[in-house]
């Protein structure tokens, strides 16, 4: 097995009282694309912006591409492509003129070959006199991930890059993330979507700073011990089943309900009252389940 692109121990970062990533360690294979959940708030971003030497950490060591993370920063910032939640590139310049910028910030020799290369790559030659702030959510995002690419990065940082983006465009670009993962690019991508949590090959989820949970879906949703009951036609009853002991979800699906918990016999014993006016089936958690029981398990920082 290859070393790890990023393998980081003892992470921490505060801003004033606020202790937004504890003692973070973090291991991310080569090639690889890992998904960083986590509720709003959890440190997620902060820890990208410290892996790519965007953020000076409190403490913490390790490598990230084979270099120290806190005394070659610098080595490491030009080794990754880092995409931003929100849109960062100049809405007032052209498609062209973002990517030949980009090309200047990074040095990039033969600066006209590699941006026309970025377009074709991603769709976007016909499109590269149009004002960047003219383009739709999903024609954004393509520039900004060949904006975060064009300069070959071994590592590649994206967060929530699909943020109100339509779902035929969310699908082409997770279509050209593990086109980029198979050509061995290494991929950390924080998202709130589960159906894009089930596209990445292994899970990091983090909660107000602490990793609660690591490995991949099928990992994640047998260590959870979680016991989920459906229901057809139960939706209503969510939030009477919701307040007996020992459910820790009750979650509408259409005219269904799933109903979850740790502790097998006090969820049986919670729906048994409903067993005469509802035929229950246990089936399998999802991933959402998962998350959802890993949430409510947190302790936030903020309060």
């Amino acid at each position: 097995m290859t070393a790890p692109a990023i393998d980081v121990r003892g992470l921490n970062r505060s801003f004033g009282d606020k202790h937004v990533v504890r003692d973070l360690d973090i291991a991310v294979q080569a090639g690889k694309v890992t998904g960083f959940l986590g509720p709003n708030g959890s440190g997620k971003t902060t820890t990208m912006r410290m892996l790519c030497g965007l953020l000076t950490p409190d403490s913490g060591e390790g490598v990230v591409l084979g270099l120290d993370f806190r005394e070659q920063a610098r080595a490491i910032k030009r080794r990754t492509g880092y995409m931003t939640q929100k849109f960062s590139l100049y809405e007032d310049l052209t498609i062209a003129e973002n990517l030949e910028f980009t090309a200047r910030v990074y040095g990039m020799d033969d600066r006209r070959r590699r941006v026309n290369e970025a377009l074709d790559k991603l769709g976007l030659a016909s499109r590269r006199s149009q004002p960047a702030g003219a383009l739709s959510g999903g024609w954004k995002q393509r520039l900004a991930l060949a904006a975060a690419t064009m300069h070959e990065p071994d590592l590649l940082l994206l967060d929530e890059p699909t943020a109100g983006v339509d779902p035929k465009a969310r699908r082409e670009f997770w279509d050209e993330i593990h086109g980029l993962a198979a050509a061995g690019l290494t991929v950390m991508v924080s998202t709130h979507y589960m159906d894009e949590a089930e596209r990445c090959h292994d899970i990091a989820y983090i909660a107000y700073g602490r990793l609660m949970a690591r490995g991949t879906i099928p990992e994640l949703i047998e260590g959870s011990h979680l016991i989920t009951f459906r229901a057809d036609g139960a939706d209503r009853l969510a939030g009477e089943l919701a307040a007996k002991p020992g459910v820790e979800m009750a979650a509408p699906f259409g005219s269904a309900l799933h109903v979850s918990g740790t502790d097998r016999a006090a969820l049986e014993a919670a729906i048994a009252p409903y067993r005469d006016r509802f035929a229950w089936s246990e089936v399998r958690p999802t991933i959402e389940d998962v998350f959802i029981h890993l949430m409510n398990r947190a302790e936030d920082n903020f309060r």
